[in-house]
């Protein structure tokens, strides 16, 4: 019997199918790309389902390969999907407007009075902001919310039938305290409007890690695989965001643990021992999927400016070489040439902000790179200052947990596409922060896995702290690497620079339409 995760990433829709020993057996994917419509960062309905089906049938073609067999046997499937944004769904089901991604920072006004409201940190791409703002926009579908929820939720819904989600992505929609939605907000939420709904009613019901969602019904079995192959009845662990699924991929979900998630977006997860002295803007409160509170450090912006760098010189290099050349390879070597680059970046700098940036009050992006004219522009200089550019306004945020919360972090573990070329990002990332910086073999499957575990966990006894340690991590291997002097050194010159550029980035929002 195997388990299987599906997680719809901002890039890819990943499924991952694990054994017994909870090795990756065969892994499915497909592309995808968000859209800009109408000013709102979304992906269509049917996209998520074509997307869904697609790399489910691609994982489901490779263990026929493998295994010379039809036969497919389930005994879990657990769902993820890119954290929190907003999915209204009306009584019958529809999706009663287009699914807003957390990228989208056009929730300010929200954000700021339910913050202030609440005295609780709200941020932008929570689904209450989201909601909120709706109601503030005067949107015609407010009215017509039955059930509110997430992608992750969404696509578990319609496999299932159950208005369920795992309590780490639910406290992305709303503040949790006590097992639930916080009372005393839900109360100054509804007070708030006069839809005919209230918020308790319409947010999906919180699960732990290790307790059932509920099991795949025949029109979901059909919906996930249209071939019929794929028998109803299987059993779902409670949905769960990407940022969920990283900290169990990373074995970062017991206290004073933390983790790095770096793709699209890129943010870190501290697991507390202690609420934090005060609010604070730069730092969400979440949870982990089994409760535990947690400081995140969320930056929009990750890896898809370098994405697009890439690109480009990719076609470059075709130019010359007259072949098309492996995307896969020309990432490795320019990600490898960037440890050659000066400590500082010798002068260079960019913004990787294709969105809006909360961390540093911007409401949109405008990708950017600049030099002095005495800057020294070779690749490698260039391409650290891409990956620089990923850590900066991490490296902001963490700075308020360290240095403002004087919360002591000895070990972060990094995963996601940006730690996939052995050792670059994991040694520059360990020198941005000044922490060691660990990566697990499995780093690069990334929440598909994570999630693979938790439905994996439907069947254990133990606590999901002790099913990791002894079950999941106890042999596995990883790689650490602690910061380098030289590194820290020269990415304090670059975020000194950073900072004062800032402005620059504001002037580009402000002026280049």
């Amino acid at each position: 019997m195997y388990t299987l995760g599906i997680e719809l990433g901002s890039t890819r829709i990943k499924s991952v199918l694990i054994d017994n020993s909870f090795e990756p057996v065969c892994i499915g994917s497909h592309n995808w790309e968000n859209k800009l419509e109408g000013g709102i960062w979304t992906y269509s309905i049917e996209d998520v389902w074509s997307g869904v089906q697609a790399s489910y049938a691609n994982m489901a073609a490779k263990y026929r390969q493998k295994f010379n067999s039809e036969r497919l046997s389930l005994s879990a499937i657990g769902i993820s999907g890119m954290m929190h944004g907003y999915l209204p769904l009306d009584s019958d089901g529809n999706v009663l407007t287009k699914f807003r991604t957390w990228r989208n920072t056009n929730t300010h006004a929200a954000a700021e009075k339910l913050t202030e409201l609440f005295d609780f940190n709200i941020p932008l791409r929570w689904s209450v902001a989201h909601l909120y703002q709706a109601i503030l926009n005067g949107e015609a579908h407010v009215k017509g919310i039955d059930f509110l929820t997430t992608l992750a939720g969404y696509v578990h819904y319609r496999l299932t039938g159950k208005k369920v989600m795992g309590v780490g992505e639910a406290s992305g929609m709303f503040p949790v305290s006590e097992k639930n939605y916080d009372h005393t907000m839900v109360e100054k939420f509804d007070q708030l409007h006069s839809n005919p709904w209230r918020i308790g009613d319409i947010l999906p019901e919180i699960l732990y890690a290790g307790e059932c969602a509920g099991a795949l019904t025949a029109e979901g079995a059909k919906l996930l695989d249209p071939s019929g192959a794929l028998k109803p009845g299987i059993p779902l662990c409670p949905p769960e965001g990407d940022a969920g699924t990283g900290m169990v991929a990373t074995h970062a979900v017991k206290r004073n643990t933390g983790n790095i998630s770096a793709g699209t977006s890129i943010f870190s997860m501290i697991v507390l021992d202690k609420p934090l002295s005060r609010r604070r803007a730069e730092i969400d409160i979440v949870a982990t999927p089994d409760g535990k509170p947690v400081a995140m450090v969320h930056c929009n912006n990750g890896t898809s400016d370098i994405d697009a760098w890439v690109n480009l010189l990719q076609e470059s290099a075709s130019l010359f070489s007259k072949k098309t050349i492996d995307k896969a390879e020309v990432y490795s070597e320019l990600y490898n040439a960037a440890l050659a680059g000066e400590p500082d970046c010798g002068g260079l700098m960019a913004f990787n902000y294709l969105s809006g940036e909360h961390n540093t009050g911007m409401e949109e992006g405008r990708p950017l790179f600049m030099r002095t004219p005495t800057a020294r522009f070779t690749i490698a200089n260039f391409m650290r200052t891409m990956m620089y550019s990923v850590m900066a306004t991490l490296r902001l945020g963490m700075d308020v947990i360290s240095k403002e919360e004087n919360i002591n972090i000895d070990l972060l573990v990094g995963h996601g596409g940006f730690f996939a070329t052995k050792d670059v990002a994991q040694k520059l990332m360990a020198g941005a922060l000044n922490t060691p910086v660990a990566v697990m073999e499995t780093a690069n499957e990334g929440g598909a896995w994570g999630i693979a575990i938790l439905a994996a966990f439907l069947q254990s006894d133990s606590t999901l702290d002790e099913f990791l340690d002894e079950e999941v991590f106890e042999n596995r291997k990883s790689t650490l690497i602690k910061p380098d002097a030289e590194d820290t050194a020269g990415f304090e010159k670059f975020i000194a620079c950073y900072k004062a550029a800032l402005v620059v980035e504001r002037a580009a929002i402000e002026n280049y339409k």
